[in-house]
C-alpha cells in the first residue's frame, strides 16, 4: 500500500519532493515484498536473527555462552578412554568367543548419554538448581538405602550396585557425589541478616547433611567414595569463608574419627590389607599388592611413546586386573606410553583450570560452592586413581574420570559438566 505527502506534509517527504511541490509515494514496508519484517529491528537499529543458524551464534545464544574449551577437555578425555576400553577388553572377549566390541559399543553409549544429560543440565539456570537439590538429595539417599537391602547387588567386595532390567546395573553412590556438592552449598550460601560467612548452626546443618549418605556408602563399604565424599565436603566448607577457629575443630573431629575407625578395627580385612600394602609395597607382591604391582610395570614397559594400541603384551595377557576400570591409566601407559599419560593429566588439568575459573567468576556464593566442589571432586578422584596405579596413594578403587569404563561413573562426571556450563553461562550474561 501506499500513501501520498505533499511539501511538508510530515517527515516522509524527500527534499525534492518539498523543492518542486511534487506529490510522491512513501512505500510502507510489507511482509513478503522485500521490506523490514515486523519486529526485525533491535532497539539500536540492530537485526534480529531471524533463521535457525543466526539464533545459534547470536551473542546471547546458548552456544555462545559455553565453556568450548572445558567441553573440548572432556570430549578429549572420553575419546582417549573409549579407544582405552576398548583396547583392554578386546584380546579377552576375543577369547571367549564374546563379541570383542562389546565394552566398546557399551562405552560409546554412556557417553552418548551422559552427553544429553550434560546438554540438558547446562541449559537450566543453574540458581534453580536450589530447588532440584532436596529432591534429588532424598532420591540418592533413597538409592543408597536400596543397595543395603536384598535388591543390591555385590561387586568386587562392595555392596554398591542395583541390578536393573536387560543386565545394567547402577552406582547410586556416584550421584550422591552430585547431591552432596548441591545440598552443602545450599545451606553455607543461605546467608541471613546481612551475614558475610556462614554461621556454627550452618556448619552442623551441612555435616548432619553429608553424614547420612557418607555412613551409608561406608556401610557398603566403598573406602574409595567415602574418602572422597570427606574430602569434598570439608573442601566445600572450606571455601565457604566459614571461621578458622570452626575449621581447625572440624579438621580435628575428622583425625580423631580416623583414629578411633583404625584403632577399633571397623575397616574391612581387604582394605586394611589394601592401606598395608601402600606401606610396604614389597610384603606381599603376589597377593595384596599384586594389581599395583602389576599396574607400574605395565606403565614402565611403555616408554616415551608405547607399544601401541591393542598391541601391549601385559594388557592381551590380562596381567593387570580392572584394566578397563580402576587401572585404566596402566593401559595408557603400556600402549601410549609416556607422551599418552601426560597428554591425559594434561586434559585434565585443562578440566580443573576451567573449573576453577568458573567458580572465581560465579555470580554467588552458591555458584562458586557448587564449582569449587565439582573442581575438588575431579582434582581428588584423578589424584587417587592416577595416584593408586604408579604406587603414591592406596589402591581404593576409584575410576578415572571419563577415561574408565562405566556407566554411572560417567553419568554423574557429565551431570557435573552440565553443572558447571549452567553456571558459566549465567556469569556471561554479564560480561
Amino acid at each position: 500500500m501506499s500513501s501520498w505527502r505533499g511539501p511538508g506534509l510530515g517527515r516522509g517527504g524527500s527534499a525534492y519532493g518539498r523543492a518542486y511541490g511534487r506529490l510522491e509515494p512513501v512505500r510502507q514496508a510489507r511482509p513478503g515484498y522485500g521490506g523490514l519484517r515486523p519486529g526485525g529491528l533491535r532497539p539500536g537499529g540492530l537485526m534480529r536473527p531471524t533463521t535457525l543458524w543466526q539464533r545459534a551464534v547470536a551473542r546471547q545464544s546458548l552456544l555462545r555462552r559455553f565453556d568450548w574449551l572445558l567441553t573440548a577437555a572432556v570430549l578429549g578425555l572420553s575419546l582417549v578412554g573409549v579407544l582405552l576400553v576398548w583396547s583392554a577388553t578386546e584380546h579377552g572377549l576375543g577369547q571367549a568367543g564374546a563379541d570383542p566390541q562389546t565394552y566398546l559399543k557399551k562405552q560409546l553409549l554412556n557417553i552418548m548419554i551422559g552427553l544429553i544429560l550434560m546438554a540438558a543440565v547446562s541449559t537450566l539456570d543453574y540458581r534453580t538448581l536450589r530447588t532440584y537439590a532436596p529432591v534429588a538429595y532424598a532420591m540418592t539417599s533413597l538409592g543408597l538405602l536400596v543397595v543395603l537391602s536384598p535388591v543390591g547387588s555385590t561387586v568386587n567386595g562392595a555392596h554398591s550396585w542395583i541390578a536393573l532390567p536387560g543386565g545394567f546395573q547402577t552406582e547410586p553412590s556416584e550421584f550422591a557425589k552430585v547431591t552432596l556438592i548441591l545440598m552443602t552449598a545450599v545451606i553455607l550460601s543461605e546467608l541471613r541478616d546481612g551475614d558475610r560467612r556462614p554461621r556454627p548452626r550452618d556448619l552442623v546443618a551441612a555435616l548432619a547433611c553429608g553424614a547420612l549418605p557418607l555412613a551409608l556408602v561406608i556401610a557398603e563399604p566403598d573406602l574409595g567414595v567415602s574418602i572422597l565424599m570427606a574430602v569434598m565436603l570439608a573442601g566445600v566448607i572450606a571455601l565457604s569463608g566459614i571461621r578458622l577457629r570452626w575449621l581447625a575443630g572440624l579438621g580435628a573431629v575428622i583425625g580423631l574419627a580416623g583414629l578411633v575407625t583404625w584403632s577399633m578395627h571397623l575397616l574391612k580385612p581387604y582394605q586394611v590389607q589394601r592401606l598395608t600394602a601402600f606401606v610396604n609395597p614389597s610384603a606381599d607382591p603376589t597377593g595384596t599388592g599384586y594389581s599395583a604391582a602389576q599396574a607400574k610395570i605395565a606403565i614402565g614397559s611403555g616408554g616415551m611413546f608405547g607399544q601401541g594400541l591393542f598391541h601391549g603384551s601385559l594388557v592381551a595377557g590380562n596381567f593387570v586386573p580392572e584394566q578397563h576400570t580402576d587401572f585404566i591409566f596402566a593401559v595408557a601407559g603400556e600402549e601410549l606410553g609416556f607422551v599418552g599419560t601426560i597428554t591425559i593429566v594434561g586434559l585434565i588439568a585443562v578440566l580443573l583450570v576451567r573449573s576453577l575459573r568458573i567458580a572465581v567468576r560465579a555470580d554467588d556464593q552458591f555458584g562458586l560452592l557448587v564449582a569449587s566442589g565439582i573442581a575438588i571432586w575431579f582434582a581428588v578422584q584423578a589424584f587417587v586413581n592416577i595416584g593408586m596405579t604408579i604406587g603414591i596413594t592406596p589402591v581404593t578403587g576409584l575410576p578415572l574420570p571419563f577415561v574408565s569404563y562405566g556407566g554411572s561413573a560417567m553419568f554423574a562426571d557429565m551431570i557435573a559438566i552440565g553443572m558447571l556450563q549452567a553456571i558459566h553461562r549465567r556469569h556471561s550474561v554479564f560480561d
